[in-house]
């Protein structure tokens, strides 16, 4: 297993993926919509591997939601990084990681494949994330030792 770790600008929000494949191996997604083109944001996620995403301080956290609202889109309040986007399910959580955010952002070579989600209901959507997207663990530390 190989970890890839990542942070927002100002380290508010952490990001790690833990997957048996190799970068190269993972998808390398450029969504077309209008949130992700404007952050530049290049994907991947691996559904048979695991992320934990640690906010230091959640209260400077941006969860935004927008279109169909089926995810949150991870947003640090302090610096402005995009990091991740988070399905929640009762019991369950999925997140695709924002390439650009992790330290070794350099092996996920290229601009990613373009994908377009616009035809798409929001429960196709689900679907869709809860199949491709890896499972999350989500730490607020400033609530850890409540």
């Amino acid at each position: 297993m190989e970890t890839f770790s990542g942070r927002c600008h100002c380290g508010n929000v952490a990001m790690s993926l833990e997957t048996a494949k190799l970068p190269d191996e993972l998808p390398l997604r450029a969504c077309g919509c209008s949130f992700c083109r404007k952050h530049g944001a290049r994907t991947t996620s691996d559904p048979e591997g695991r992320t934990q995403i640690i906010v230091a301080d959640p209260a400077r956290l941006i969860r935004y939601r927008f279109a169909q609202a089926t995810a949150d889109f991870l947003v640090c309040g302090a610096c402005g990084v995009y990091v991740a986007a988070v399905l929640s399910d009762p019991g369950a959580a999925f997140a695709v990681l924002n390439v650009n955010a992790l330290d070794e952002r350099e092996r996920f070579a290229g601009e990613g494949r373009p994908v377009h989600y616009d035809g798409e209901g929001a429960e196709a959507r689900r679907a869709r994330r809860r199949q491709q997207w890896t499972p999350v663990e989500i730490v607020e530390a400033a609530s850890a030792g409540r």
